[in-house]
C-alpha cells in the first residue's frame, strides 16, 4: 500500500514535469494538501514527509484537526478552501492562515474586522465561478473587479489572487480553458487596477498539469495524496 510520503513524491514529480513543460520554476507552484475527511494522523504523516500547506473544506472538521495537531501549528499553514458562511467568519479569522473561497465583499469585511491584530494579515483569494454553474459558489467573472478593488483596501487581510473549481474535462486542452480564463482575469485586475495579485489557486488531482501550464501558483491535491475518499 502506497504511503502518503510516496504519494506526495509522485505528485511533486507531476508538478515538476509540468513546470519543465511550461518553462516555469518549480518553486513557483505550491502543493496544497486537501485533507478534508482525512483525520489528524493523515495530516501528521504528510507533515512528517515535508508537507506544509493543508486545505480544509469544513470549518468544524478543520478546527478539530488544529486542536489535535496543536504542537505542529508553527510548521503547518491552514487554508480554508470550502464555502464560508457569515456565522463562521470569526473562528476562521482567528484560526486560519488563508481563505481561498471569498465570494462576496461582506465575507471579506467580516474577516477583516475579526482578524486578531496580533496575527499576520489573513491571506485571501476571491473564488470565481469560471464555468457559470448554478451549483458552484463564486463571483461571476464580470463581478470580480469591483469586489477585488474593495477587498484590497481592507485592513488585517491581504488579497492575494483568485481561485476556481472548474467543471471536470477529459482532454488537457479542455482542462486548460477555464484555467486560462482565470489567469487572464488576474492579469486584467493587475493591469487595470494595479492590485499586484500573485496567486492563482487552481488545479486538482485530475487536472494539475493543465493548471500549471496556465500559471497556477497553488494546486489543491487530495485523492492523489491521501487516497480515495470514503
Amino acid at each position: 500500500m502506497a504511503t502518503i510520503a510516496h504519494n506526495r513524491q509522485q505528485v511533486i514529480a507531476r508538478i515538476v514535469r509540468a513546470c519543465v513543460q511550461a518553462q516555469r520554476s518549480v518553486d513557483s507552484v505550491t502543493l496544497l494538501a486537501v485533507s478534508k475527511t482525512f483525520g489528524a494522523e493523515a495530516v501528521r504523516a504528510a507533515a512528517a514527509a515535508g508537507q506544509r500547506a493543508f486545505g480544509e473544506n469544513y470549518v468544524q472538521e478543520a478546527l478539530e484537526k488544529m486542536a489535535a495537531l496543536a504542537e505542529l501549528r508553527d510548521a503547518i499553514e491552514w487554508h480554508l478552501i470550502g464555502p464560508l458562511q457569515g456565522n463562521k467568519t470569526r473562528v476562521v479569522a482567528e484560526a486560519f492562515d488563508w481563505v481561498h473561497s471569498v465570494d462576496r465583499l461582506k465575507i471579506a469585511q467580516r474577516l477583516s474586522e475579526q482578524r486578531p491584530a496580533a496575527l499576520a494579515p489573513l491571506q485571501l483569494c476571491l473564488q470565481v465561478n469560471t464555468s457559470g454553474e448554478a451549483s458552484k459558489s463564486g463571483l461571476a467573472p464580470d463581478e470580480a473587479a469591483a469586489v477585488a478593488v474593495e477587498v484590497a483596501r481592507l485592513p488585517r487581510v491581504r488579497l492575494r489572487g483568485l481561485m476556481a473549481i472548474p467543471e471536470p474535462a477529459a482532454s488537457i486542452e479542455a482542462q486548460r480553458a477555464p484555467h486560462r480564463m482565470l489567469r487572464e482575469l488576474l492579469a486584467q485586475l493587475n493591469c487595470r487596477h494595479g492590485l499586484g495579485l500573485d496567486t492563482l489557486s487552481m488545479g486538482m488531482s485530475a487536472d494539475l498539469e493543465a493548471a500549471v501550464l496556465e500559471g497556477a501558483t497553488i494546486v489543491r491535491v487530495g485523492s492523489a495524496l491521501f487516497g480515495a475518499r470514503a
